[in-house]
């Protein structure tokens, strides 16, 4: 793109299991915690995989104005999350938005245009709440106890609030963060599964970098710890159900033994800023964005292509955006599920996209710790993979000690390393779907 103005990191807001905030996740990660545990948000003995990455608990209040807690009634766990993450992202990057205004917590008057600042926020299929629904359906079943849709329409619906739906639309996470925050740019959702928080990464980044936007909250979120959402890969036979006594080890990325991905919640919003703004307002810069790809594969919907096409396009893709080469990139995060054919799928694709240079560059992977977010884990391992360039330090990837023989990536063991970053590149795809997204990040340099 010719002429395109360059793209900082300036802010990072994180909800993972093992930490709330950016620095709380990164002292997790150098730490080696883990945050998989047995799921407590409901009773999981009537599953076969009864383990998850929850949440550590937060107050919805400390991260909004006290003037919108009544709009707390109609969000989803995903829209809380979302919007704790919206928080820490303006906060850390010293943004004067009018949440923070409001909460009285502002440095000065607003350091940003409300009209050139834009959201790119990625969502999942939200699952309902199943105690408020269930008890709906129960007044719609006939006299044979069998759900009868005319008595839904008559007596079932009206047991559910007028605004009851609008906890579920998975533009939501957007629509609440942009009007706390009032951001009044380009505003976008993307759906895309494990791939969302790339894409909306990518998307904010092409926003800034032609001009249509001075200031981007960007990343995704949300929550799978759900019986609804537990069920669905439990059918398609992807979830491990034989550790559910051994937590801490029931997501192996990449293992020789992987059984199965978890499930898990949390996500992130991080800022993103043309160069001039940033440099205006004296921000702190974490690391440049230089490259975004994109990729899509027909193979299946369900079942990803065993070549690992689109995801290597994506790869490819996002290396020739940044003027740049598979030899040139320092530090690799993949995504690293724990299923067997799409670990396999992946490392395919990154065989396909970086040959032998694998076999040289140090590798990162957060889910042996936190298990699968969903539209949240892109932005997770986004963030991850900007702190290690920006502190020059690779932290340890749990449960990649014992990796399959066809895996090359090179994961840190015990304690973080330091290493020389100048290049990293991070990857995201959709298990349910085709798509995949790639980042390019470089150490900002004047």
């Amino acid at each position: 793109m010719a002429g395109k103005r360059r793209v900082v990191v300036t802010g990072l807001g994180i909800a993972a299991p093992t930490g709330i905030g950016i620095e709380p996740f990164w002292d997790a990660l150098i730490e080696k915690r883990h945050g998989i545990r047995r799921i407590e948000a409901f009773d999981p003995s009537g599953l076969a995989a009864q383990v998850g990455g929850e949440l550590p608990s937060f107050a919805l209040g400390d991260h909004i104005p006290k003037s919108y807690r009544k709009s707390a009634k109609v969000m989803s766990r995903d829209i809380k999350i979302a919007m704790v993450c919206a928080y820490h992202a303006v906060k850390d990057a010293g943004l004067d938005t009018k949440c923070i205004i409001e909460r009285g917590e502002a440095n000065g008057p607003p350091n940003l245009d409300s009209r050139r600042f834009g959201a790119n926020i990625g969502a999942g299929l939200i699952c309902a709440d199943l105690d408020e629904l269930a008890g709906a359906l129960a007044t719609a079943a006939d006299d044979n106890r069998r759900f009868s849709l005319t008595r839904w329409g008559a007596e079932g619906m009206s047991n559910l609030t007028p605004l009851w739906l609008l906890k579920f639309l998975p533009n939501m996470l957007a629509c609440h963060v942009t009007i706390v925050h009032d951001a009044q740019a380009p505003s976008n959702t993307i759906t895309c599964a494990e791939a969302s928080s790339h894409l909306a990464i990518g998307e904010a980044f092409r926003t800034i970098a032609r001009g249509d936007a001075d200031v981007c909250i960007c990343g995704g979120a949300e929550s799978k710890i759900n019986p609804m959402a537990i069920a669905r890969p439990l059918l398609w036979g992807r979830l491990n159900t034989e550790d559910n006594d051994v937590p801490e080890r029931a997501s192996r990325p990449f293992g020789a033994r992987r059984r199965g991905m978890v499930v898990a919640e949390g996500g992130g919003l991080v800022i993103l800023e043309s160069l001039d703004h940033a440099r205006e307002r004296g921000a702190k810069i974490y690391a440049e964005i230089v490259g975004f790809g994109a990729g899509a594969d027909t193979n299946s919907w369900s079942t990803p292509n065993p070549k690992g096409a689109g995801t290597a396009l994506a790869l490819r893709k996002a290396l020739a955006d940044a003027g740049t080469t598979a030899e040139r990139i320092d530090l690799v995060t993949p995504l690293g599920t724990g299923t067997v054919e799409h670990d396999a799928t992946e490392m395919a694709a990154w065989n396909k996209a970086f040959g032998a240079q694998l076999d040289h560059v140090p590798a990162i992977t957060s889910r042996g710790a936190i298990g699968n977010n969903g539209a949240g884990s892109g932005a997770i391992d986004f963030a991850a993979t900007v702190v290690a360039l920006h502190r020059n330090t690779v932290p340890p990837s749990p449960n990649t000690d014992d990796l399959d023989s066809g895996c090359r990536f090179r994961f840190v063991q015990g304690h973080p390393i330091d290493a020389n970053i100048t290049q990293a590149i991070s990857v995201g795809y959709a298990l349910a779907g085709t798509q995949s997204a790639a980042l390019v990040i470089r150490r900002h340099q004047e």
